[in-house]
């Protein structure tokens, strides 16, 4: 079995996650649209009271001030509801709590099991919808056999270092590898828990819907194949992808996925439950029809994206390898406009994006990953002002 019942968490954790997501808990998953020739989503009217608002072609993006210095491997960041930020150290597998007005940093403890090679180790984290209550953090890791989800209960009251209980595994036997290990996870505005896995290396594991290798998998907070997936029985949401690393969803309750590509094109998807996102045959746009087209894609040069947020109409994009902030413009579930870059190689490799509320990100570097050129101020979390 790769998933195993485990007791529930309070009723509460139908309740939405503030940070990260829209409102709206219990409302009918939306389709996000309609597949034309070539597999893009159907562009919704823009006629009508309910239309959407498109934001302008170009908008800024400003750092205002440097929140956090001097981290570590930084990868997941998960801000609390009564003010600051978890964050995961993918390589010393830790959760450290960062107060982002004084930067003072207090760790929360170890996750056991982690193992840290390659790409893989702690990477992405997330807070229980009912996190009030239960005060639950999921983690996304690497242990010595395979990559798996655990939750933990946090404590703030015990000493430093001791604050994290043991994990409660939910979910296990997505495929590791040295590379595109996936490892993002974020609680959607239904309740449920999305991850984003990668095919660690083995390609076929993308098309395999058997796999939990190369996919977006939704599940319930226990770990079980959440109701209304597309397969019978399974986690999986959406298959063909070869690493996804970032998951935002917009307004409207629309998830949205970004995706490293191979030597050619990195993409942002819009996500449709059931589609094929064509990897390994496809890369970037494709006229088979088959495959789901990303709505804009990159030279892998410019981009190599992991963390994603939406905010003032718009999905913020970090890039590792193209060491910017990609602004990509939306309408309905299309870009609106060409993709717009912003800190362009001044702060290095940028790895996650999280919306912080009133057109503000927190935003990570990501120069200590063994692939960097860190500063001695690195790693850093960086408040940005974006419209």
């Amino acid at each position: 079995m790769r998933r195993r019942t485990v007791t529930a968490v309070s009723a509460a954790s139908a309740l939405v996650l503030a940070a990260g997501c829209s409102s709206g808990g219990g409302k009918p998953w939306p389709d996000p649209g309609s597949r034309s020739p070539g597999g893009t989503a159907a562009r919704p009217s823009a006629s009508g009271p309910g239309a959407e608002q498109t934001p302008p072609a170009t908008g800024s993006a400003r750092v205002v001030r440097t929140v956090a210095t001097g981290l570590k491997s930084p990868w997941g960041l998960a801000p609390l509801p009564g003010g600051g930020l978890l964050v995961a150290d993918r390589d010393d597998g830790t959760i450290t709590r960062i107060d982002e007005k004084t930067g003072r940093k207090t760790l929360l403890g170890a996750v056991p099991g982690v193992s840290a090679a390659g790409e893989g180790g702690l990477l992405g984290i997330a807070l229980s919808p009912g996190y009030a209550s239960d005060h639950l953090v999921y983690a996304y890791f690497t242990t010595d056999s395979d990559n798996r989800i655990a939750r933990m209960l946090y404590d703030p009251e015990k000493p430093a270092g001791e604050q994290l209980g043991a994990p409660d595994t939910v979910f296990r036997d997505i495929p590791k590898g040295m590379i595109h290990n996936g490892g993002r996870i974020a609680f959607g505005p239904d309740g449920m828990l999305y991850a984003g896995t990668g095919e660690s290396g083995e390609r076929g594991l993308a098309q395999d819907r058997k796999s939990l290798g190369g996919k977006i998998l939704r599940m319930t907070p226990e770990g079980e194949p959440a109701p209304g997936n597309p397969f019978v029985d399974s986690p999986v949401y959406t298959y063909g992808h070869r690493n996804v690393q970032g998951l935002a969803w917009d307004g409207k309750q629309r998830l949205f996925a970004s995706e490293f590509g191979q030597d050619t094109w990195d993409e942002l998807n819009a996500i449709k439950p059931g589609d094929d996102y064509g990897w390994p045959d496809a890369e970037g746009k494709s006229a088979d029809p088959r495959y789901h087209n990303p709505i804009a894609q990159w030279h892998t040069d410019d981009a190599s994206p992991s963390g994603i947020a939406y905010a003032k109409g718009s999905i913020w994009m970090a890039g590792l390898r193209g060491q910017r902030l990609w602004r990509i413009p939306l309408r309905g579930t299309q870009a609106s406009a060409p993709p717009q870059a912003f800190l362009k190689g001044t702060y290095g490799r940028l790895r996650t994006v999280v919306a912080a509320g009133g057109g503000t990100l927190w935003v990570t570097t990501s120069n200590t990953d063994g692939r960097g050129e860190p500063s001695g101020a690195d790693d850093r979390i960086l408040e940005v002002e974006v419209s």
